[in-house]
């Protein structure tokens, strides 16, 4: 062998290596390792799994509560169950926000937990339960591998939550800003806005493109449908009026949703947005044809957001119960 040869050899093996390690060193700073619990508590992601498919079965409508839960915690600041706090849900409760109609889900959390406990006590987090959890519970799509070892913060983050998640009748604009700060990127925030295909649109969260005038943009098809299922101008606020987000298939995660907002069937205004802003339409095209697409950038995005700043190491806690943080002696 040449001595051109042999440095270009060594050149090679050189730069192999250095990706390696610069591949394992990225994993390693947020803390976070695919199978986490493998010695501590090896059968704990097949305890989540199992049951999800259980409230799954016994609550219907779960299906979009899982999605919701990362996005409504992993979203403020960290990924670290903050949101399932006593003090977050009462704040949010008392203030009345649109977003208060999923903090009733968040007690399948405490379910999951307390079986989680009786295998593993003090071993698994509610935020890697939160996010788990939120994988297994989509119907239909793709299988996500996710990397664990988050803890639990101390510190609810209600006060705050309006300024990270983007209001469904925000501008494309501040949308698009408020992912890109969690490092999520264009056609990452329109596979993410998929899950609009899954679950169901409560009514005072549309009625304001029914009454008093139907938005024009609205496929007329579509709107018969609408106000056949909310037909009062302002909502009852103890029935349980809404719209299916996608009547095809109402449960599974799929391109539908791509295909029923460019033909004006979106129910909320980001919907509409979403197919027409021409930073987002090419995307949503492209998901609308090809499933194998959407379900790529899915993954990619949910991955990021899991992975938002999550608490590692000594940070944090492992709380006993997800809605209330250790008390400390």
């Amino acid at each position: 062998m040449g001595s051109k040869t042999l440095c270009f050899f060594f050149f090679l093996f050189f730069v192999a290596v250095s990706f390696k390690y610069a591949s394992a060193h990225d994993e390693e700073d947020n803390g976070l390792v695919m199978n986490f619990y493998k010695d501590t508590c090896p059968q704990a992601e097949d305890i989540i799994k199992e049951q999800v498919r259980l409230l799954y079965k016994r609550h219907k409508n779960t299906a979009f509560s899982w999605l919701r839960n990362i996005f409504h915690d992993c979203a403020v600041q960290s990924c670290d169950a903050s949101l399932l706090l006593d003090s977050t849900r009462r704040t949010l409760s008392e203030k009345e926000t649109d977003r208060s109609f999923g903090l009733r889900n968040f007690r399948y959390i405490e379910t999951i937990k307390e079986a989680v406990e009786r295998e593993c006590p003090g071993v698994v987090s509610c935020a890697d339960i939160l996010v788990l959890s939120a994988r297994d519970g989509i119907l239909g799509g793709p299988y996500i591998p996710l990397r664990t070892g988050r803890r639990d913060g101390r510190k609810s983050r209600a006060d705050i939550l309006e300024n990270y998640l983007p209001d469904h009748n925000e501008s494309m604009s501040v949308v698009l800003e408020r992912f890109a700060a969690m490092g999520i990127d264009t056609p990452g925030v329109v596979a993410l806005l998929g899950a609009h295909s899954v679950g169901r649109t409560h009514c005072v969260k549309l009625v304001h493109r029914l009454y008093p005038q139907v938005d024009p943009v609205l496929n007329p098809g579509h709107v018969e449908h609408m106000l056949y299922k909310c037909p009062d101008e302002i909502p009852d606020p103890k029935a349980v009026q809404y719209v299916r987000n996608d009547r095809g298939t109402p449960m599974i995660l799929d391109n539908n949703y791509y295909r029923n907002i460019l033909d004006n069937k979106g129910l909320l205004i980001v919907d509409h947005q979403l197919a027409t802003d021409k930073r987002t339409k090419p995307y949503v095209k492209k998901m609308a044809k090809k499933q194998d697409y959407f379900f790529k950038e899915f993954s990619r995005a949910i991955t990021i957001l899991s992975e938002n700043n999550p608490l590692t190491g000594t940070k944090g806690e492992i709380r006993k119960q997800c809605n209330v943080a250790n008390k400390l002696h």
